[in-house]
């Protein structure tokens, strides 16, 4: 192999930047309060590890998980209406559906009064690996908010609806489903 790709670059090795480097960190308070951007990503994180792993002994991965979830939570949804829930592109949705679909976790069938549709329902596979899913990622939720008083509760609904929640298609969602109401807007 060859040996400057394996051996330790000495100090006049590394590359020198035009621009200054910077050695204090930002601060925690200072400018930017970074404490919820910090609680997010770490909770983020733990949010998704246990349905990451799950989904790994399957080779799918966060896009399975979303179809999966959306598609179980109304079945019969259309490809249009799922991406644009998604918001995401037809070529992203394509690879991981098509994989659902010939994996037998997801079905697709014409629509009902129009035939050009495509509808999407959960197989009992699919329905299956979706609560597995949501069980792991609930446990998490529930220790999370497990000791708060109801209204503290609705404090971090809330927090995260005024977060996530108020763009057109996950409003018009989280209404239809009953997550918030009308007058949460």
């Amino acid at each position: 192999m060859d040996e400057a790709l394996t051996a330790d670059p000495g100090p006049d090795d590394l590359p020198v930047s035009a621009e200054p480097i910077v050695d204090q960190p930002l601060e925690t308070r200072g400018e930017i309060d970074f404490r919820f951007i910090e609680l997010l990503f770490f909770a983020y994180r733990q949010f998704t590890s246990d349905a990451d792993a799950i989904l790994s002994d399957y080779g799918f991965g966060r896009a399975h998980h979303r179809v999966l979830h959306f598609v179980n939570r109304s079945p019969g949804m259309t490809i249009a209406d799922l991406l644009d829930l998604l918001q995401i592109t037809k070529q992203s949705l394509s690879r991981v559906l098509r994989q659902l679909i010939d994996e037998g976790f997801i079905a697709q069938q014409p629509g009902r009064e129009d035939r050009r549709q495509r509808c999407l329902y959960p197989t009992a596979k699919g329905r299956r690996l979706t609560l597995d899913l949501s069980r792991a990622q609930v446990r998490r939720i529930s220790d999370a908010i497990g000791g708060l008083a109801p209204e503290e509760a609705d404090a971090v609904a809330a927090f995260l609806y005024r977060l996530g929640g108020r763009e057109g298609t996950a409003q018009d969602w989280l209404l239809r489903q009953d997550i918030v109401k009308e007058d949460d807007r």
